[in-house]
């Protein structure tokens, strides 16, 4: 049987020749944003909003977070990206409102495009990446919008703040909240986030399904921390086609199950799968003993 500690090494081992020959040009790659940081390490893209005072999606911020979403989702080197603030206080206050100002005041006719806005948060949605929110602080408007946009989100209790306050100043959420809230939290709920215009601490959050889990402040960044390692030692194309089968589910269901089968036909045909279903074999799968440890990460027979 394979110890942890040996899977950790074998896994930290698939990493640290290529990904640190790799180092500076990835650097270089993501060099030049002022108000994001990111660092690439094991296959996770870091990606620190830094934008002070109160980290505000004004035009610098959406500009780079389109920029960040686009080479992030072109580089095979990132299986994961987790989004967090610098700011313990704000994750992101919410869209700037004097951008909203100048929009223009006669009605347009209807759009049968996504404006720039919903094409930079669909992105993080439809990437071929698995897409983290790590929440500190506040996330209202646009901030709660791009958080809504990602894969998975999780809060700090007693920091995390996430709402949607448009109505309140006379508007709605433009940056796609009404369309995934209900469709995360279901229509009643989406409801009264969307018109009560209240806070949403990040225990309530957890209950509404608004976030994947509420965490002690101080287990926030280890937990984030091993869940994104542990994805992004799997193999990309599987989690790419995940993904893919996942956002089939809003398909009906025939034709979502149709879209599953052809991604496990595609998963199965990959090298990666062919080894490592062979190695975890070869290690004795499927015996009582191995099936009690779990296949996964830390399972036995899992290959580097």
């Amino acid at each position: 049987m394979v110890s942890q500690e040996v899977v950790v090494i074998i896994t930290a081992g698939q990493y640290n020749g290529r990904h640190q020959r790799r180092a500076h040009i990835m650097a270089a790659q993501y060099a030049g944003f002022t108000a994001l940081k990111v660092r690439v390490e094991r296959g996770v893209a870091w990606v620190t909003i830094d934008h002070p005072p109160i980290n505000l999606f004004d035009m610098l911020l959406i500009q780079e977070m389109d920029r960040v979403g686009r080479e992030i989702e072109a580089d095979d080197d990132v299986r994961v990206v987790v989004l967090q603030s610098a700011n313990p206080d704000f994750f992101i206050a919410h869209a700037d409102v004097t951008l909203i100002q100048q929009l223009p005041k006669d009605v347009p006719p209807k759009a049968t495009t996504l404006g720039w806005f919903h094409q930079m948060v669909e992105r993080f949605r439809t990437m071929p990446k698995a897409t983290i929110g790590k929440i500190e602080g506040r996330a209202r408007g646009g901030g709660s919008e791009l958080l809504l946009s990602l894969d998975m989100r999780f809060g700090a209790i007693g920091r995390a703040i996430l709402g949607q306050p448009e109505v309140a100043v006379g508007i709605i959420p433009g940056g796609s909240g009404t369309q995934r809230l209900p469709r995360l939290i279901g229509r009643s709920r989406a409801l009264e986030v969307v018109l009560g215009c209240n806070d949403f601490p990040a225990e309530l959050a957890e209950r509404y399904g608004y976030i994947n889990r509420a965490l002690p402040a101080h287990e926030l960044t280890p937990f984030v921390e091993q869940l994104a390692y542990r994805i992004a030692s799997f193999p990309a194309p599987a989690i790419a086609l995940a993904k893919a089968s996942v956002n089939a589910a809003e398909l009906p269901i025939v034709d979502g199950l149709l879209e599953e089968a052809h991604y496990f036909n595609q998963a199965l045909a990959t090298k990666e799968a062919q080894d490592r279903m062979a190695a975890f074999m070869a290690a004795g799968g499927q015996t009582y003993e191995v099936e009690l440890a779990g296949i996964g990460a830390d399972a036995p027979g899992r290959p580097g």
